[in-house]
């Protein structure tokens, strides 16, 4: 079972209201619920706040993080976008009813109930200002997480959240790497491909998100459909069976002519042309370049050859090791 949370909150009773913390819990529920295929993903309930009357007061937003964290799910996500509130205490999730922002949720006792759960992946994501005190003990400045959690908050303590063109800069941001742009090449989209592409998004002038995590292994918070079919990913120690192989390359690996070949070049075969199509594939998603060409037409048609990045080195030895 994965579980997840996902709270937004606009309107507050007595603290300033905000404007895209509702649209945004609707834009992170939408990715959270499916897979990019349309397959189930997460068993989401959302709670927001939009005005006078629909409101997610103090106990509502309290409850309903205790009872996320209850039980024994593979997973246990909370998201939460509204106003955050930090003093020499700890810091605080705002309700709607909140006063003075230490009457709001306690982030000790949102720690407390995920560090004592059973889920085996607890994550918690928090667009609010100041958030990037969870997890940080007030007494002493440690970050204190039980195994299998990870969290992921958009400022740093000292910082406040940003709102751009009516959402949350670092949901707008999240939101882009659970649609795909932080899916690795099998097409899975994890908690520090999500950090990467958010960290790779902000300046040093912005406001910076924070990353902590204790895990032995990156959960996969979505699945999307990979560059590669997985199939011809999986091909890849076939046809670089060693580190720094090269893949040689000639004419009739190429289907396409300039027609200004010399004579006696051979033609294309098609067994080949189906190899250099997987391969140009590779190239394509930066696992494979050419070898001494500036591309990899050039390559074929000057029977040259191709070679791994780094990257495709990598994607090998997961291959090779049957780790995909």
């Amino acid at each position: 079972m994965r579980k997840a949370l996902v709270v937004g909150i606009n309107h507050y009773d007595k603290a300033g209201s905000l404007y895209g913390c509702v649209s945004d819990a609707y834009s992170v529920n939408a990715m959270l619920e499916r897979d990019a295929d349309g397959s189930r993903n997460f068993h989401t309930r959302i709670l927001t706040a939009t005005g006078p009357g629909q409101e997610v007061n103090r106990a509502e937003l309290r409850g309903a993080i205790q009872e996320l964290f209850n039980g024994d799910s593979e997973i246990a996500l909370l998201y939460f976008a509204g106003h955050g509130y930090v003093e020499a205490a700890g810091g605080f999730l705002c309700p709607s009813d909140t006063e003075t922002g230490d009457d709001g949720v306690s982030l000790a006792d949102v720690m407390t109930w995920a560090n004592k759960s059973a889920a085996r992946n607890k994550v918690i994501i928090l667009d609010s200002c100041h958030s990037g005190v969870v997890g940080k003990n007030p007494i002493a400045p440690v970050t204190e997480l039980s195994e299998g959690m990870t969290i992921l908050t958009a400022s740093t303590e000292e910082q406040y959240a940003n709102e751009q063109n009516g959402s949350g800069v670092f949901t707008t941001l999240l939101v882009d790497a659970l649609g795909g742009a932080a899916a690795n090449l099998v097409g899975e989209v994890t908690p520090g491909s999500v950090y990467a592409h958010i960290d790779q998004s902000l300046g040093a002038w912005a406001q910076r998100p924070v990353f902590k995590t204790n895990v032995k292994t990156f959960v996969s918070l979505r699945k999307v459909q990979p560059p590669l079919e997985l199939g011809d990913l999986r091909r890849l120690a076939e046809f670089f069976p060693e580190p720094g192989f090269e893949y040689p390359l000639d004419p009739s690996y190429e289907p396409h002519r300039s027609g200004n070949e010399k004579a006696g070049v051979p033609g294309p075969d098609s067994e080949k042309t189906v190899i250099f199509a997987i391969l140009q594939k590779y190239n394509r998603v930066n696992l494979v370049v050419p070898v001494g060409a500036p591309h990899m037409w050039h390559a074929a048609m000057e029977s040259k050859a191709c070679t791994l990045t780094a990257l495709g080195e990598h994607y090998r030895r997961l291959v090779a090791n049957g780790m995909i």
